[in-house]
């Protein structure tokens, strides 16, 4: 099954929801702030995808870490700050067993569809 993780006021994973609910797609939602984020999670989305991309630099919570910081960040402080701050996670992640991915796109997303991966 899919599963999006996100937070629930987070707008692109309501326009993400949106999209799979209209196109009839099962998934369950993970809110990251309520239901958690552990680090084992972190680690695996990071093998596949690179913690860069799970980072999001547009946050105001990146933005709150002090510059000298952000300039010396590593895969391990960034996961580190993506535990105690989970806005840090670039939003939704979706999960299946064929697939993972990272931000929302309609075009990926009835990529995914229309190759039976979701």
């Amino acid at each position: 099954m899919l599963t999006v993780f996100g937070i629930k006021s987070c707008d692109t994973c309501r326009r993400a929801r949106k999209f799979l609910e209209q196109h009839n797609i099962d998934f369950r939602f993970h809110d990251l702030r309520e239901d958690g984020l552990d680090i084992q999670m972190l680690e695996r989305w990071s093998e596949r995808l690179g913690w860069e991309k799970l980072l999001n630099k547009q946050s105001l919570t990146w933005r709150k870490i002090p510059e000298v910081d952000r300039n010396d960040m590593t895969r391990d402080k960034a996961l580190a700050a993506m535990i105690d701050g989970p806005t840090l996670v670039k939003r939704p992640v979706l999960e299946a067993s064929k697939f993972i991915a990272v931000g929302f796109s309609e075009k990926r997303f009835g990529d995914f569809i229309n190759r039976n991966e979701i």
